[in-house]
């Protein structure tokens, strides 16, 4: 959304200055609650602030919508949603930060371009799936999904503006005989039964979003909104002009009852085996970088024989990530890898001087690359390719170009082979780490998520099917059902893949843990509180623990199976979007504003606290002296682990394109007295961890 000149009147045509922190510098947009403004925090990130209007700040029903606002943006905050970076509804006139995405929204994409191509459509309706599926499972219900609350980012749609989404179960009840929402864009229900509003709500606005993208009208066309509604009650929809292949899935969204509609997860299967490839550049072609061709599989050859890897039965911390993938279809051996250049530098044992350096191994992929250690090698993915770079000074060992343009996080190491992690992907290949030669590949049509956890890649379906695929071989060796499972985890210094799912109202979390091996589930409870996986000391599972309604993250929660029971260690003061990291007893607490703590969880203490100035950071890595994180300007931290006190940080590198973020930053790597960090200008660099006041 392009800034504007500030509009307005009355009081709303003075600009603030300030918001909290954040200089306010121009206007985005202005809507019935408030005014987004474009503003730049301390660090000089770009956010987009929304204030609400002065007529409304005394309104304590307004204030109640509006701090229901913040407490659903905050929960749904990913890859799908502009992450909410501050808030604060208590302020004289409450405000939220979150981050600045560039981009149209759809409304203006239509207007300016008109009707989008089946191509582009596919891919909107599969992103909006995707993000509709992560905003129900934290159980908020959108209800205002329209053209003007999506955001065409380069890296896919995101959702924005909750101003009137609510949980299932919330007490702040539309008032009698009010409708809230967009007629073109509201369900039957939302006119009939207001207060029995549920998620298949947002699938229907879906439906008719989709129709606008297509034609540029709605399903339901009137001047009157009164009349709007009698259609959506009462009519069938115009589909006219919707591509044949997306028509009966769209008509389908706009079932006039709510069980009638599509999941996100069907809508997401269905699209599948509709889509030619998944291109999340689609929505703006004019802003498409040239990404790398996708890998043809070469005729099938039978490699020479290659002895049994030994299966790795730890991964290292911030190996286990999550793709959307499908069903296993077919195995193909074949080579595949794009040459390297020849070094005569680049070894791949361990390096005896920490060396610092830096590179831009894939300056033209664009993206912040996200890096892994593993097989002697810095394993790194960009949009459209996966390289290997040596540790000791970053020459290029190999490059192996990716079908898809968005990775799903850094390459794996699972069984001695790599595995480009691919987010959205149809593949599942595996890599020599000496070549970046193909070992073999999979193509998947149908699952939900696949999750690498020892040597085993784990594939999820929506009805709890679970596949354990081994990694050296692609071979399937189980396949069982395990009810409430969506995808799974690893933690460092444990053998087992965790699944956890909260309950409909947050109150309690079901953790499963499974080896990966064998598919036995090793143990299951339901612990209380909204949970997530953080580390394991001894015989006990550490999470951390979010209060569902504000998404503030309160308590540190100990789990010992073995015993069946649990402890807490609260906070001392609840966190924003906490992210956080474990070694031995003590956890390392990051929240959104940059609070840094150590938790003592045996002492049930904080040891020490830090501000860190960062608007947020990525998961915090730790070793014997110090606490690592990377800033989204990208900066390096090193913070002393006894003391919680900043000893070094490197340069910003932004790059030219400083406006954009990503969703989740990448996390840095310590190996062979290395920190490697990688920054928003496609650098990939290191430093020596053993003197971070020199950075």
């Amino acid at each position: 959304m392009a800034p504007q000149r500030n509009t307005g009147a009355g009081a709303e045509a003075e600009l603030p200055e300030y918001a909290g922190h954040y200089r306010l510098e121009s206007c985005l947009g202005s809507g019935g609650m408030g005014v987004v403004h474009l503003a730049q925090s301390t660090s000089g990130m770009k956010v987009a602030v929304k204030v609400v209007h002065a007529e409304f700040a005394q309104d304590p029903e307004f204030r109640g919508r509006f701090r229901q606002e913040v407490a659903a943006a905050r929960r749904v905050s990913g890859a799908f949603t502009a992450p909410v970076v501050d808030a604060d509804p208590e302020a004289q006139r409450p405000w939220m930060a979150t981050l600045f995405i560039p981009g149209p929204t759809l409304s203006e994409h239509v207007k300016r371009n008109g009707p989008m191509a089946p191509a582009q459509l596919r891919q909107l309706m599969a992103g909006l799936a995707e993000a509709l599926r992560d905003i129900h499972r934290v159980g908020v219900v959108h209800r205002d999904l329209k053209p003007s609350n999506v955001l065409l980012a380069e890296d896919g749609p995101k959702v924005i503006d909750f101003g009137i989404s609510r949980p299932k179960d919330s007490e702040l009840r539309t008032e009698t005989g009010k409708l809230i929402g967009t007629p073109p864009f509201m369900a039957p229900e939302q006119f009939r039964r207001p207060r029995e509003v549920g998620p298949a709500a947002d699938i229907f606005a879906l439906g008719s979003l989709m129709v606008h993208a297509a034609t540029g009208r709605g399903p339901f066309d009137s001047d009157s909104p009164y009349v709007v509604a009698y259609q959506v009650v009462h009519d069938e929809p115009d589909l006219a002009e919707v591509p044949d292949d997306l028509a009966p899935l769209v008509l389908r969204c706009l079932a006039k009852e709510p069980e009638d509609r599509p999941t996100p997860d069907e809508l997401m299967r269905e699209l599948r085996s509709v889509a030619a490839s998944y291109d999340t550049q689609a929505f703006i072609p004019e802003q498409r970088t040239g990404g790398a061709p996708a890998p043809q599989p070469d005729p099938v050859q039978k490699p020479e024989p290659k002895p049994r890897r030994r299966r790795l039965a730890i991964l290292a911390a911030g190996t286990a990530v999550l793709v959307a993938c499908g069903v296993l279809a077919s195995v193909q051996l074949a080579g595949g890898a794009d040459p390297a250049p020849k070094s005569t530098t680049g070894a791949r044992t361990s390096p005896t001087a920490s060396k610092a350096w830096a590179v831009k191994p894939a300056a033209k992929a664009g993206g912040v690359p996200q890096c892994a250690y593993g097989a002697g090698e810095l394993l790194c993915a960009q949009p459209g390719v996966v390289y290997a770079l040596a540790p000791a000074d970053g020459t290029l060992l190999w490059r192996h170009s990716v079908a898809e343009e968005r990775p799903g996080g850094a390459p794996v190491v699972a069984d001695g082979l790599v595995h480009p992690n691919i987010g959205g992907g149809r593949l599942l290949e595996a890599l020599d780490p000496s070549s970046g030669a193909r070992v073999w590949q999979r193509t998947l049509p149908g699952s939900d998520s696949v999750s690498y956890v020892g040597g085993m890649a784990l594939l999820t379906w929506a009805d709890g099917t679970v596949k354990g695929v081994d990694a050296a071989s692609g071979k399937t060796k189980w396949s069982r059902p395990i009810p409430g499972v969506s995808s799974f985890a690893s933690i460092a210094g444990s053998p087992l893949a965790y699944a956890t799912r909260p309950s409909d109202d947050g109150s309690n979390t079901q953790v499963t843990a499974i080896d990966p091996d064998t598919g036995d589930v090793r143990w299951k409870a339901r612990v209380q509180g909204m949970l997530k996986p953080v580390g394991v000391q001894g015989a006990s599972v550490f999470f951390l623990s979010t209060d569902w309604s504000s998404g503030d993250t309160k308590a540190i929660v100990r789990y010992s199976p073995g015993t069946r029971t649990s402890s807490r260690v609260v906070l001392p003061v609840p966190r924003q979007d906490a992210v956080a990291a474990m070694r031995g007893n003590v956890v390392y607490v990051l929240a959104t504003g940059g609070s840094l703590e150590a938790i003592d969880t045996d002492a049930h203490k904080r040891l020490w606290h830090l501000e860190t100035s960062v608007s947020r950071g990525s998961v915090p890595v730790v070793d014997d002296k110090h606490v690592y994180v990377t800033a989204p300007d990208g900066r390096l931290l090193a913070v002393d682990e006894g003391t919680g006190q900043l000893v070094g940080q490197t340069a910003a590198r932004l790059g030219a394109n400083s406006g954009q973020v990503v969703a989740t930053l990448p996390e840095p790597v310590v190996a062979n007295n290395h920190v490697y960090a990688a920054a928003p200008d496609g650098t990939v660099f290191a430093v020596d961890s053993r003197t971070p006041g020199a950075w």
